[in-house]
């Protein structure tokens, strides 16, 4: 029979039955006894003595129930062929990789070493090698993903930073060139809006703040007084002490 070698442990190609059964049951070491009360048969004879070896008749009887229902592929000397004639044949065989796959498949609770690797017999039962090796491409597809979002964030944060220099440059730009900003803006159209409500404006007793009846009149005399002052020109004047007339009402 062929033999995959390795430490420890005869893995084969192909097994009999009964070569499987030992196996399974963990009895390689005393498989020659075993082999000779079977007596050159693919299975132990029913009348066979095997109390020492409790667990190995339970094995047989499990791996020629699934041949019989045709659950676990045989043949001959390692060649698949299902032919039921072989059943009682010494020669019949089950391949490694079969056995392996049906175990897997009617008892995943059992992980024996001559099948399954170390790695293999440490999984839950309910996890197999496949659904290992989805889970780690998964986890190498997510690792590519977290890089690709770490570079993104990355480029964002540059952008972000590049930002926010211009703004606390504009900012310090408005403020030596003396504009003001919204806030600053918002008290300045406030402050003008009341001053101006007030010219224009009459007290409760219906007696006027002052003598200027008219926003006009106001223009008119700011630009008799102080025309040569910056901003203090009609059109400007007209556009600023509208808009805080107006945020004062909004």
């Amino acid at each position: 029979m062929q033999e995959l070698h390795s430490p420890g442990l005869r893995a084969r190609v192909f097994y009999s039955p009964l070569e499987a059964a030992i196996a399974w049951a963990g009895l390689m070491a005393v498989e020659g006894q075993i082999l000779a009360v079977a007596r050159g048969t693919n299975r132990l004879p029913a009348d066979a003595d095997v109390s020492q070896w409790p667990q190995l008749r339970l094995c047989t009887d499990r791996i020629f129930d699934a041949l019989v229902h045709f659950e676990l592929p045989f043949g001959k000397a390692g060649m698949t062929s299902n032919d039921p004639g072989l059943l009682d044949d010494p020669g019949l065989t089950i391949r490694h990789v079969d056995l392996k796959v049906w175990m897997n498949h009617f008892y995943p609770d059992q992980r024996p070493s001559f099948l399954f690797d170390a790695f293999e017999r440490h999984l839950h039962p309910a996890i197999s090698v496949d659904a290992v090796q989805a889970l780690l491409m998964d986890r190498e597809a997510l690792k590519v993903q977290l890089s690709d979002r770490i570079q993104a964030w990355d480029a964002l944060y540059e952008q972000f930073q590049t930002l926010s220099q211009e703004h606390q440059a504009r900012r310090a730009q408005e403020k030596q060139a003396g504009i003001p900003g919204p806030r600053s803006e918002t008290t300045y159209l406030n402050i003008v809006g009341g001053l101006l409500t007030l010219l224009l404006g009459k007290s409760p007793s219906g007696v006027p703040y002052s003598s200027f009846e008219t926003l006009e009149a106001v223009v008119t005399a700011l630009v008799a007084h102080y025309g040569e002052k910056p901003g203090i020109s009609e059109r400007t004047l007209w556009a600023k002490l509208s808009a805080a007339k107006r945020h004062l009402a909004s």
